[in-house]
């Protein structure tokens, strides 16, 4: 039960145009610096200078999310990750950092005070754990 990613971006904190940039390539699967940069002045409210979608794409590159491409003359980017192995490896860093600093007694608590719907959420977590450590114990 591997559902982490087996690649993770060095730096996952993203800011609003690095997050709406790889959102516009996650849609795209693949874009040069003029598909970005028309995507985003299609809003008629928006003004963004050529030059800074190039810095945000390699700023991306180097944070681990994206890959660079030459074709030719043209530069095309990529995802490293897909959208959904993004929220899968935000939210596993999110509890880690929630667990790490966190007394059990503020874990205690805040778990008391899920509802309904999240108990059964944390009971089908708990299933899934069990047969998937169940699985590996059989395969050793």
């Amino acid at each position: 039960m591997s559902w982490m990613p087996p690649y993770r971006p060095q730096q996952l904190s993203l800011g609003p145009l690095e997050q709406e940039i790889l959102e516009i390539i996650w849609q795209l699967g693949e874009a040069t610096v003029k598909d970005i940069h028309e995507r985003i002045l299609a809003d008629p409210d928006r003004e963004l200078a050529y030059s800074s979608v190039t810095t945000v794409l390699n700023r991306l590159t180097k944070k681990g999310w994206l890959a660079c491409h030459r074709y030719g003359k043209a530069f095309v980017w990529t995802a490293k990750v897909s959208a959904d192995q993004a929220k899968a490896v935000k939210s596993y860093e999110q509890l880690q950092q929630f667990l790490a600093i966190s007394n059990p007694d503020v874990v205690a608590a805040f778990a008391d005070s899920l509802d309904t719907a999240s108990i059964e959420q944390l009971s089908a977590i708990t299933n899934r754990l069990q047969v998937a450590r169940q699985q590996r114990q059989e395969e050793k």
